[in-house]
């Protein structure tokens, strides 16, 4: 009876720990996981692939910061114009993209702020058709080890999609 009672206290206080401790990490803005999400669509009409990378705002103002060692304020930023060349540079050093096994140029449009994530967005032009998508990313790997980064990929109403676990980089998907 002493060894339940032991363990079911020790079940209990760890219980109170975890509990505890993931209020604490609530009220201090931080998340118990990090994930970023990659989407891409192929428009077939405007023959471009249309892409987003949505991360934690937080997290990605941290992570620019280091970066670049720069004041950042995705939220309010006091020079847009500043905010836009900063996440332009990572996405562009962080994100690379193949379709059909050829590389493609990235054409950083912008980036919006929607409550706790921040929204970058990339077009890629003159992709009239897409069997083959490569995607190679490292999104917030300089600041998380255990960073999961998903992918959507849209193909001619084809929805794939796939993950990328802290480390790797490199992932494919054929329509």
């Amino acid at each position: 009876m002493a060894s339940f009672i032991n363990k079911w206290l020790l079940f209990s206080l760890i219980s109170a720990i975890l509990v505890l401790n993931s209020g604490f990490r609530e009220k201090k803005g931080l998340h118990p996981f990090h994930v970023s999400v990659i989407e891409i669509n192929h428009n077939a009409a405007d023959k471009t692939l249309e892409i987003s990378c949505k991360i934690f705002t937080d997290d990605f103002e941290k992570t620019l910061a280091k970066n670049y060692n720069s004041k950042v304020d995705l939220i309010n930023p006091p020079d847009k114009n500043a905010m836009d060349t900063l996440v332009k540079k990572y996405l562009y050093s962080h994100l690379s993209i193949k379709a059909n096994g050829k590389p493609v140029t990235l054409n950083y449009i912008g980036f919006e702020n929607d409550k706790e994530a921040a929204y970058g967005y990339i077009e890629v032009s003159n992709v009239p058709s897409v069997s083959k998508i490569d995607i190679g990313t490292n999104i917030m790997y300089d600041m998380f080890d255990d960073q999961v980064n998903i992918m959507h990929v849209i193909v001619n109403g084809e929805r794939k999609s796939t993950k990328l676990n802290f480390p790797a980089t490199e992932a494919t998907l054929s329509f």
